[in-house]
């Protein structure tokens, strides 16, 4: 009985790897490589001492991601597996379309055919309308404004309408993880210029960007930048473990929200990382991105009343944490 966990090299992924590790659960990860690095499996297993299977394979290859169903007796699967920039889903929406609703495809396939029936689907709060008054909670009305809110509204639908009797399948929506995980050894460092703020945050810290350019100064927020729910990665990944304890004694579709329930702006997290990290950031501000909200954070009381889920670091941890990562990914190179 082994925990399926796909885009198990990426930021949350790996994460998600350490933790269930660390709950007693055995693991087998996939991960293509198109947003990772076999780095991340090496710093899974250094923080774990364990070794696990793992798997080179894109989901869109549906013999090679079935040899794993083959070998192994999956207990529940926890799909990450995906395209995730907003901005990049704009200009390719093909790319999106294609890679994050076919991934999701296979594996229900996969699942009806070797009878796995628990799955914990990587989902975002980009699937809820731009309107939608706030703090977010679960009903809040469904409508993405950019094709990667799309595709994860879609593969919701899917997994709504292909879970069965029996079948439990948990919907996390979370917000905007950010942080590392307290070793150093494993953190977001995507390849090329990061789409995310805070890996374009502490890079710029490292001196590899001239300034961190801030979409947007002139929302409707205190600021006038956008403000956003970002939650610790380690929290984020705990609450993954909390979603597969529950669907191994429940059934249904649920989802919920992952979050910390408080709106950070950008300046403020810029801020926030000056203090806590003792720096100063260059920063300057750019129109707004195609496809961002201006507000988006979570009510994440559901979660805490079903699944025992609690956000519990703070933004000087993520912040701290984050910076620690990243002069480890500095003295590396």
């Amino acid at each position: 009985m082994k925990i399926l966990v796909t885009g198990g090299a990426g930021y949350i992924g790996s994460h998600t790897c350490v933790e269930l590790i660390n709950a007693g659960y055995e693991i087998v990860a996939a991960d293509n490589f198109l947003n990772s690095t076999p780095k991340a499996i090496e710093g899974v297993r250094k923080i774990t001492a364990a070794d696990f299977p793992f798997y080179e394979v894109d989901l869109l290859d549906e013999a090679e991601l079935e040899k794993i169903f083959a070998e192994f007796e999956i207990s529940c699967i926890i799909h990450f597996a995906g395209l995730k920039a907003v901005g990049e889903s704009v200009a390719k929406p093909v790319e999106y379309y294609n890679n994050n609703i076919n991934t999701t495809l296979n594996l229900c396939k996969l699942m009806k055919k070797y009878d796995v029936k628990r799955l914990i689907f990587s989902s975002s709060a980009t699937v809820y309308r731009a309107d939608s008054p706030m703090p977010l909670t679960e009903s809040a009305e469904l409508g993405a404004t950019n094709p990667y809110g799309w595709t994860k509204f879609m593969c919701e639908q899917i997994l709504r309408d292909t879970c069965q009797e029996g079948w439990a399948v948990a919907l996390l929506r979370y917000f905007n993880p950010v942080g590392a995980h307290e070793s150093g050894i494993i953190g977001e460092n995507p390849s090329g210029v990061p789409n995310n703020l805070m890996p374009f945050i502490a890079q710029t810290a490292r001196g590899l960007h001239k300034e961190v350019r801030v979409f947007g100064n002139d929302y409707d927020t205190p600021d006038g930048t956008g403000v956003r729910d970002y939650i610790h990665v380690v929290d984020l990944a705990k609450g993954h473990v909390k979603a597969v304890d529950y669907a191994l004694k429940n059934t249904g579709c649920e989802a919920f929200n992952l979050g910390s329930g408080r709106g950070i702006s950008v300046v403020e997290m810029l801020q926030a990382f000056e203090r806590a990290n003792d720096l100063k950031l260059p920063y300057s501000f750019a129109p707004r991105r195609a496809g961002d909200n201006a507000v988006s954070y979570a009510n994440p009381e559901k979660a805490e009343k079903m699944l025992g889920f609690k956000a519990e670091k703070t933004l000087e941890d993520m912040c701290r944490d984050t910076w620690r990562f990243q002069r480890a990914v500095q003295a590396d190179v």
